[in-house]
């Protein structure tokens, strides 16, 4: 009888948490719908831009699914391909082709050569001219990238940004559920005080843990750092602030530490998934649009700008105020979501 009791106590608790119920049954379906979608993405077709390619051999590229983009120059094509517009570029050479990789993906690096394998095999028993020999070269990265060298830049925003968002998330929510916030606000402290200096408080050990994550990722595992470490760190850092303001303003709706936790497979996971782990042209264009509201994504882009390519401000500004631009709009909603517990 102890024990039925304990159940039905449990049935109750749940019961009465609509929330929880939802997100056991819902929430799974949710994530599993947005796996099958992203992994049965269609088949990557590489951009490839050519500068004086002989037309069997375009007509072979274009049979295989490659886009061909033509340039008048090298200076043209090389201009498209460090501003990632395609993937790669060809030009007749004296012993065959001359191949220049964009280089940065070594998954779509793998798929302009077995292209150009299958068309160049396709057109050799033709003595179309194309010869088999492809002198291949890397504007970003080498034959000897990694797929942890790609991902890395990756992995480090969402970790940090993982880490940042529970934490914050619990700690805020303890500071409300153990009374700290209502004595705080019955102080004359203004919301937007309240809310700036939790944000300063957890902002520190922020700092900490960018600078921390960043150097053992680059230092210790040796994952590829091509770029200025300042501006690692700096992105990192803003990473961190959006997932701090977000995670308190999502505390602000829930009532214990588990429905805290409920949030990760809603707001997390599809982030980690858009974040760059997949080519984003592969997916459906509904589910790339939803990169513009996701803060996730334009931190793991611009860090891999800065790590892969070597790219500087010029690149990583617009990433860095849309960034700055969250962190703003979620503490202004963390002062409007504060009303509910104070009216000023």
């Amino acid at each position: 009888m102890k024990i039925w009791a304990i159940i039905l106590r449990i049935l109750r608790q749940f019961r009465r948490d609509k929330r929880t119920l939802a997100l056991i049954f819902i929430a799974p379906l949710v994530v599993l719908t947005l796996m099958h979608l992203v992994f049965n993405g269609k088949d990557y077709e590489p951009n490839l831009g050519i500068v004086q390619i002989p037309a069997p051999l375009i007509t072979s590229l274009e049979k295989q699914g490659a886009k061909i983009f033509t340039y008048d120059t090298k200076e043209k094509a090389g201009q498209a391909l460090d501003d990632r517009s395609i993937d790669a570029i060809l030009t007749p050479a004296e012993n065959g082709l001359d191949v220049k990789l964009e280089g940065s993906e070594p998954s779509v690096n793998k798929s302009v050569i077995m292209l150009l394998q299958k068309a160049a095999k396709e057109l050799q028993p033709k003595e179309s001219g194309v010869a088999d020999k492809m002198n291949v070269s890397y504007l970003h990265g080498s034959e000897d990238m990694t797929s942890i060298d790609q991902f890395g830049p990756i992995l480090i925003g969402f970790f940090v940004f993982f880490f940042v968002f529970l934490i914050a998330g619990v700690s805020f929510l303890r500071e409300r559920t153990t009374g700290t916030l209502e004595r705080l606000l019955s102080t004359p402290i203004k919301r937007w005080e309240l809310v700036v200096g939790y944000v300063g408080g957890f902002g520190l050990f922020t700092v900490i843990q960018a600078l921390l994550i960043s150097w053992f990722c680059i230092q210790v595992l040796g994952i590829l750092m091509t770029g200025y470490f300042a501006f690692v760190l700096l992105l990192t850092l803003l990473l961190s602030m959006t997932a701090l303001t977000l995670g308190t303003l999502l505390s602000a709706f829930a009532n214990n530490e588990l429905q805290m936790i409920q949030f990760i497979p809603l707001i997390i996971v599809p982030q980690l998934f858009l974040s760059g782990l997949f080519p984003l042209e592969t997916l459906l264009e509904w589910l790339q649009q939803l990169k513009i509201v996701m803060p996730l994504t334009y931190g793991t882009e611009a860090l891999s700008e800065v790590m892969i390519r070597g790219k500087g401000w010029d690149t990583i500004a617009g990433n860095v105020f849309v960034l700055i631009g969250f962190s703003l709009l979620f503490m202004f909603l963390n002062v409007l979501a504060l009303r509910k517990h104070r009216k000023i």
